[in-house]
């Protein structure tokens, strides 16, 4: 019974995310690009609050694990923003929402969000400890590669010069790293079928 509804949490959230990942598309296929990119905050909180709901967060342990996610990718922003260390020289636009010094809050989420579903999706394919830290890894870094190319069009965040060096990926790159290896030593598993979809 709890694993049936479990399957049905899980297939209805999959569904909203397709829901609104696809209407997105169409939109802003459709000429309507600044009202859709406009509510990407909406569209992040959402995802947000059905990974709670399905991955599950639902442990002290994963709670801690999230918080340190979030301010360690904050901070590290904020380095990035203020001081231009770690990713280079860069700034956030306007369609991320709220900031907190420059930096929005949803991207703290994100890289907690990343990090948990990129574990998901490695163990797909290794159970191997380092094997699955350095997957992960890989996969938060390539994410972040195809989002610098759409990024600055979205108003999302742009860099001096127009595009993120060399020093950007090897930054994710590494604190991805330390982000994985931190939940893995603290064990953390949750759905793999939603991290696929998220």
């Amino acid at each position: 019974m709890i694993a049936k509804l479990q399957f049905h949490k899980t297939a209805l959230a999959i569904f909203l995310i397709w829901l609104f990942h696809i209407s997105a598309i169409i939109g802003i296929g459709s000429g309507y690009q600044d009202w859709f990119v406009g509510k990407t905050p909406i569209n992040l909180l959402l995802c947000l609050l059905l990974f709670i709901w399905v991955f599950p967060i639902d442990s002290l342990k994963k709670w801690i694990g999230f918080a340190i996610f979030f301010l360690g990718g904050m901070f590290a922003e904020w380095l990035g923003v203020h001081y231009g260390l770690l990713f280079g020289n860069y700034s956030y636009g306007s369609n991320l929402g709220y900031k907190l010094a420059g930096v929005p809050l949803l991207i703290g989420v994100n890289w907690a969000l990343l990090t948990f579903v990129s574990a998901g999706i490695a163990t797909y394919f290794t159970d191997r400890f380092w094997s699955k830290v350095i997957l992960s890894a890989l996969l938060m870094v390539i994410l972040d590669y195809l989002m610098e190319h759409s990024a600055a069009h979205f108003d999302f965040w742009s860099f001096e010069g127009g595009l993120a060096t060399l020093e950007n990926y090897i930054s994710w790159l590494a604190l991805a790293f330390v982000f994985q290896l931190i939940l893995q030593k603290l064990a953390i598993e949750g759905s793999q079928k939603f991290s696929f979809h998220l």
